[in-house]
């Protein structure tokens, strides 16, 4: 049976190792800082200035979770809407590599990693992304790898 919301998406069999996805970019700033660390990591550098000013990170940066979601939206707008994605499995190796500061513009890619058929479910696929996330400069920061389950055309196919 034709799942139709998916009918239309690339399916596993569809994606390819080694195949490079542009996440586009995005610009975080001040509002986006605070109002996201006022909700869910309210610590000093992430809501007051000067704070930050004289903590380690020397200027108001955005909590790494905030880089996490921000990433995952950039993921979901520009490739798991596009594809049969069925829900993520997890995630391993998270680095925060860099602040991302007041202005700052992030982007970068995922690249597939690895794709198997699940052996318990064949209906689906795990495909492992690598995340590489940069600031305007070109200096990382954040990588990932990335588990997800994407629906198979023909479950009955061999693995």
């Amino acid at each position: 049976m034709t799942n139709p919301v998916t009918k239309d998406r690339r399916h596993f069999e569809d994606l390819s190792p080694g195949e490079v996805i542009d996440l586009g970019k995005t610009q975080v700033s001040r509002e986006m800082i605070t109002t996201f660390a006022g909700e869910f990591d309210p610590l000093p550098f992430h809501l007051d200035e000067d704070a930050a000013k004289a903590s380690l990170l020397g200027g108001l940066a955005s909590s790494g979770w905030q880089t996490g979601a921000l990433s995952l939206r950039m993921l979901v707008d520009n490739f798991l809407s596009k594809i049969a994605s069925c829900g993520g499995l997890g995630f391993r190796n998270l680095k925060w590599k860099n602040p991302v500061m007041v202005g700052d513009i992030i982007g970068g890619t995922v690249t597939i990693a690895e794709l198997r058929r699940s052996s318990s479910h064949p209906q689906w696929g795990i495909v492992t992304l690598d995340f590489d996330m940069r600031n305007q400069h070109g200096k990382p920061v954040l990588t990932m790898r990335l588990a997800n389950l994407v629906e198979c055309r023909d479950p009955g196919a061999p693995a």
